[in-house]
């Protein structure tokens, strides 16, 4: 009983097989002629800001006794100032909500992933 099944599924498979290549155009169609005396648009020049571009900010870098600062404008506005001292790890100052109170910001994510030490190898 499973020969006969096997058998009569392997029979339609290839009758539909063989209906599914009749049914195929034997040749592709042509393809159009080519355009005659084609000229390429020049690629548009890249306006001095783009729509989507974000601006640039201004960068001021003062000397401050032995410390750098450097003042991040947009637009005229301070929102960020970041001092480099002689010795230590730079830190940046923050306006947050642009009031002019600044707080001082590492500029990461207040979420620290647990890196607990499991095995050394």
């Amino acid at each position: 009983m499973r020969l006969l099944i096997s058998a009569a599924l392997l029979t339609l498979t290839m009758l539909a097989a063989q209906a599914a290549d009749k049914e195929k155009p034997a040749t592709l169609p042509e393809p159009p002629p080519p355009v005659k005396n084609y000229k390429a648009q020049p690629a548009p020049v890249a306006q001095q800001q783009d729509a989507g571009a974000l601006p640039e900010p201004e960068v001021t870098i003062t000397t401050k006794g032995a410390d750098r600062h450097e003042e991040y404008r947009m637009g005229g506005r301070l929102y960020m100032v970041k001092v480099i001292p002689k010795k230590g790890r730079p830190y940046y100052l923050v306006d947050k909500e642009g009031r002019g109170e600044f707080v001082q910001d590492d500029l990461q994510s207040d979420i620290k992933p647990p890196m607990w030490i499991i095995k050394r190898f």
